[in-house]
């Protein structure tokens, strides 16, 4: 009797370690957690180019953009370039609450990242600038920022090398005179139009079930619990509206007001264009000043100040774990550093050291 109680015991044992087994790898399986499918809706998969009927995108222009864009002599000292602080091979984005300039000037907000950039409906935190083309018109000669004089010395740089002088004629084969401060910053939008960064989240959104984790999805569920999709939303989880800074619990730093300091309507007060989640893991400090060094805190600062709402260390860590699956690949073949044209005799040097 005793030997067959033993018996009998050992087989429950048995059975029931298979059973706490197989309900261990039932919850640890993948596709056990189903995301918020009506918050699901307001989302797409990036473009593979983000195209513009005012600007096609064609090889020509793309491979010009790309030397433009590495170029430092489009700056005064003729060491700044659009890479400085927009580094293609870390996502876009310096780690520094602001970039250094000319002469060492810091500017005054924060650089965001220019992947997946051209899809935004406006460009600056303050909108400023409706495209990335127009955008790209601005630092050359923004005193803080390269510093060029003007339009016409950009332009005279440019000129000044027979190998630029062709690669313009190539990519702007109807123009008379093709070399112009406008299709320079064509082709730098041209080159910008394909810097997408297609992440697992694209492949969940289309699909591919597997493409995220189970604590990815209930992040998810979380973000959207929280009520982030409201302004995070669409292809660029962001990048598409205006939202003032502080809805529901004044922000702390009120120095910089946004777009007001564009408009002077008091409406616009601690307005910013709603920033894009993409590659967000990668681009802090985050917020138009910088002033936020980690996502954990950028995440519980939103939550207060815009939603009202204190979210606890397991949420946070749960919306973070989600925003990991928006990291796509950088794509390093397109981005790859060309070689410059050569200088001639009749470059002008650099100035303002």
């Amino acid at each position: 009797m005793t030997r067959l109680s033993s018996r009998h015991v050992r087989w429950f044992a048995l059975v029931l370690l298979l059973v706490l087994i197989s309900v261990t790898y039932l919850l640890s399986a993948p596709g056990k957690v189903q995301v918020n499918s009506e918050a699901l809706q307001l989302f797409a998969p990036l473009p593979a180019v983000m195209s513009s009927p005012d600007n096609p995108v064609t090889d020509a222009k793309v491979t010009l953009g790309r030397i433009l864009y590495y170029d430092p002599r489009l700056s005064a000292n003729q060491k700044i370039s659009c890479n400085t602080c927009h580094p293609l091979d870390a996502y876009g984005a310096e780690s520094k609450r602001v970039s250094t300039g000319h002469k060492n000037q810091k500017g005054n907000r924060n650089a965001p990242t220019v992947y997946n950039a051209a899809g935004h409906f406006v460009q600056f935190w303050d909108g400023r600038a409706p495209t990335v083309e127009e955008q790209a018109k601005g630092p050359i000669t923004n005193p803080v920022e390269m510093a060029m004089p003007s339009h016409a010395a950009a332009v005279e740089v440019i000129k000044s090398m027979p190998e630029y002088v062709a690669l313009f004629q190539t990519a702007f084969p109807q123009d008379k005179d093709p070399i112009t401060y406008n299709n320079m910053a064509l082709a730098i939008g041209a080159f910008e139009r394909g810097l997408v960064t297609p992440s697992a989240w694209d492949a969940f959104i289309q699909g591919d079930q597997s493409a995220l984790t189970d604590a990815q999805k209930s992040g998810f569920n979380t973000f959207a619990a929280t009520g982030c999709q409201w302004c995070h939303a669409g292809p660029y989880v962001g990048g598409a509206s205006y939202q003032k800074l502080g809805v529901v619990k004044a922000w702390p730093n009120q120095t910089d007001q946004g777009v007001y300091q564009l408009t002077k309507e008091e409406v616009d007060k601690m307005v910013f264009k709603v920033p894009s989640l993409r590659n967000i893991k990668k681009t802090g400090p985050y917020f138009h000043d910088g002033s936020v060094a980690t996502l954990d805190q950028a995440i519980r600062n939103m939550a207060v100040h815009q939603r009202g709402v204190t979210l606890t260390d397991a949420q946070v860590k749960s919306i973070e774990t989600w925003m990991g699956s928006l990291t796509g690949q950088i794509p390093m073949s397109y981005i790859k550093p060309p070689e410059l044209p050569q200088s001639t005799p009749q470059t002008p040097h650099p100035s303002g050291e």
